[in-house]
């Protein structure tokens, strides 16, 4: 990490369980605002250069409902990314009606940013910062 370089960590509650081979991967899709959308964006190859690394961290069945417990990191910050490409494959966050998700669990996106790192651009030094998980988000966990 340089000065300048923000590294942002997120937890996420997705649905469904993952193959064992894709437990941990990067996705590199390019993402774009949805044709006669404002809100809305998609996995477009004529979109902004996007991608999510990701790693399952536990998975779960709550009220017999497959879930998984990811980690996904940015390397590129666009609007709604990990939405985007966590429902591209075939994974919606948990509460995300825009992108498919199951809203029986939670009303609202089970997305937390939880993590921040950066190198302080006067004293050089490596800072992190850490939020909780917040208590709606804890009881998958």
């Amino acid at each position: 990490m340089k000065t300048g370089d923000f590294k942002k960590e997120y937890i996420s509650v997705v649905e469904g369980f993952f193959d064992d081979i894709n437990k941990k991967g990067t996705i590199n899709k390019p993402i774009s605002r949805k044709q006669n959308s404002i809100i809305e964006r998609c996995v477009d190859d004529n979109g902004d250069y996007s991608v999510t690394h990701y790693e399952v961290l536990k998975e779960n069945k709550i009220d017999n409902t497959p879930i998984s417990i990811v980690k996904c990191v940015l390397e590129t910050g666009r609007t709604h990314q990990i939405r985007v490409h966590m429902s591209y494959i075939n994974h919606p966050l948990l509460g995300d009606d825009l992108y498919g998700g199951n809203t029986n669990l939670i009303k609202r996106q089970a997305l937390h940013s939880y993590k921040m790192s950066f190198i302080h651009p006067v004293f050089k030094q490596n800072l992190s910062f850490i939020a909780s998980i917040p208590k709606d988000l804890n009881v998958f966990m």
